[in-house]
């Protein structure tokens, strides 16, 4: 029995043909218009136990590969594909050659010959399970890069993404179609360096053994927010392989931005609950109002500020510069010389320190440029500024200033509340130095 259309076969094309049947990852076998078995290959044998010698040349399946009183409605069945125009998908039962049972998906179509006359059936089966278990491997697939709660992003070995689900696209803030073939650089604006790392290793070492928190920042997001997202890998290598060859890698995240953020800034309060609590119990150890509000300072700065910056209120209303840490370097917040002289700080109009002042609370500042900062008189460097005023028993007492360089995020509303807590503490302190000029 030869395919459709096709011409008579040479003795290396029926070698040929013989070597692709039994190469086959499908069970096959085939029955001329008489259900006469004429090809079994190498798959059926495996699934049935039944080699091509024992099959080819019988006369249906009845007493061998199929229970006696089952063989005749399914060879009815099978051969009347004939009549039928296209491929048919049946179910039944088929006897293994130690007598068990097995239960297979076919599909059968007729084959016919030059002059489209039927001569035949071929039918192509596989266990039930194993085909339940691809069809439910293409539905997952399916399912994953539709609509998943997960972002899935299918990424190739040139680390370039493939195939991206709907999830994924609208978290990084692009379209489907948008970031396929491009490179992560394009698509990413922080975070690439970190993220194809973790993708080299896979591709190289395999599926890591633990989810990884990756912070990154989506070129597509014009606030430019950095985003935290809890990541699984899957390498994905090529089944049809003698050696796994690496075909990328399946990315799997979820956002966790939030709760992350939360977890920071919970983590965040902690530290400076803590620390409050600790230059309490060092500051009611000083013999010196001054040396107790400088406690207060060097016990904020960590993990808060650059430099801190102590002005009080002189007479007329003056700023004078009490006490700050080093201009250049770090250290400890320490008394300022000009202290005893008088001289006061030259803060011209709109100074945030002024303003602190005038409105009796918090200012911040940011994004400062060299000259703004020499001309407030700030050190070198620093880019962001938060002045808090010094109030005790109703009265302005100074400001306190906390200033950070490049390397730190601007002042939040959290800090400015963190440090109004620390100058509540150091005006309690400076209050017991002595008169100042009310304002």
């Amino acid at each position: 029995m030869q395919p459709p259309d096709a011409q008579p076969l040479s003795g290396g094309d029926e070698q040929l043909l013989a070597a692709l049947l039994d190469s086959m990852d499908a069970a096959l076998c085939a029955f001329d218009s008489d259900g006469v078995v004429t090809h079994w290959n190498a798959e059926a044998a495996r699934v049935l136990g039944w080699t091509a010698e024992d099959a080819v040349g019988r006369h249906g399946l009845a007493g061998w590969a199929v229970r006696a009183a089952d063989a005749d409605e399914l060879m009815t069945r099978l051969l009347g594909v004939m009549r039928r125009p296209g491929r048919q998908v049946h179910e039944f039962a088929l006897l293994t050659k130690d007598g068990h049972r097995v239960l297979v998906r076919a599909q059968t179509c007729a084959v016919h010959a030059l002059d489209g006359a039927p001569v035949g059936v071929y039918c192509a089966f596989s266990e039930v399970h194993a085909q339940i278990d691809l069809e439910r491997s293409i539905a997952l697939s399916d399912a994953l890069f539709q609509e998943a709660s997960w972002g899935v992003v299918l990424i190739d070995a040139d680390l370039r993404p493939a195939v991206v689900n709907g999830h994924a696209a609208r978290a990084l803030g692009t379209g489907r179609d948008t970031m396929l073939g491009r490179p992560l650089g394009e698509v990413l604006a922080q975070g690439v360096e970190e993220l194809e790392n973790v993708l080299h290793h896979v591709l190289a070492e395999g599926t890591p053994p633990a989810a990884v928190d990756l912070w990154l920042t989506p070129r597509a997001d014009p606030e430019a927010r950095r985003l935290c997202l809890r990541s699984g890998f899957v390498r994905l290598g090529s089944p049809l392989g003698e050696e796994p060859v690496p075909l990328g890698v399946g990315w799997l995240f979820h956002d966790i931005t939030d709760t992350k953020a939360a977890e920071q800034e919970a983590a965040r309060q902690r530290f400076r609950i803590t620390q409050l609590r600790r230059a309490a119990r060092a500051a009611i150890e000083c013999e010196e109002p001054m040396e107790a509000a400088t406690c207060y300072l060097d016990f904020a700065l960590p993990g808060f500020a650059d430099h801190a910056l102590l002005d009080v209120v002189e007479a007329g209303g003056r700023l004078v510069r009490a006490a700050g840490t080093p201009a250049a370097g770090s250290g400890p917040c320490l008394p300022a010389d000009s202290a005893a002289a008088g001289i006061p700080v030259r803060y011209e109009k709109g100074h945030p320190a002024l303003q602190a002042l005038g409105r009796t609370g918090s200012v911040r500042a940011s994004q400062l440029g060299p000259a703004e900062v020499e001309e407030w008189c700030w050190p070198e460097g620093t880019v962001h500024g938060l002045c808090s005023v010094l109030r005790s028993r109703a009265r302005t007492l100074g400001v306190v200033t906390f200033l950070r360089g490049a390397s730190r995020q601007p002042f939040d509303a959290g800090d400015a509340a963190y440090a109004e807590d620390v100058a509540a503490r150091v005006a309690a302190a400076l209050d017991l130095a002595g008169p100042v000029q009310d304002r």
